[in-house]
């Protein structure tokens, strides 16, 4: 089954500018600011942070090409496989890495918090386009 990679590859483009402004705007704050993180923190967290959304997408749209049944479960396989993603990553960073200052525990959350929302705002806004019930009942 081919996948059509139109509205994926959109999706990419607006990831890719979500990881673009964070980013520039953690490059800021280092050189702005007396804070305490470093620029490679910042995009390296970033970047997980990005192939996580990306997984999930991914999942997501290729559920859109199935039958109501499969698309519900898609969708629910892409924003639960979020979270053992996720806490594997806080992990790794925390306990492994040993990042447990404030500004590290900041930055987990603000990124956290920004994908999570980048990604659930743009499958509603698939899911308001294309139902996942089936239109004949």
């Amino acid at each position: 089954m081919i996948l059509s990679f139109k509205p994926f590859s959109r999706y990419i483009i607006y990831l890719l500018l979500l990881d673009t402004m964070v980013i520039v705007a953690g490059f800021l704050l280092v050189t702005l600011t007396k804070i305490g993180l470093l620029y490679s923190d910042i995009a390296l967290l970033t970047i997980c942070f990005s192939i996580i959304t990306l997984i999930s997408l991914f999942i997501f749209f290729r559920g859109r090409k199935k039958e109501p049944d499969s698309q519900t479960m898609h969708l629910l396989v892409s924003v639960s496989l979020r979270l053992p993603l996720e806490l594997v990553l806080a992990l790794v960073w925390f306990f492994i890495a040993k990042k447990t200052t404030t500004a590290s525990l900041l930055l987990f959350f603000i990124l956290y918090l920004a994908f999570s929302c980048f990604s659930i705002l743009f499958m509603l806004n698939t899911l308001k386009h294309k139902s996942l019930l089936n239109q004949s009942d």
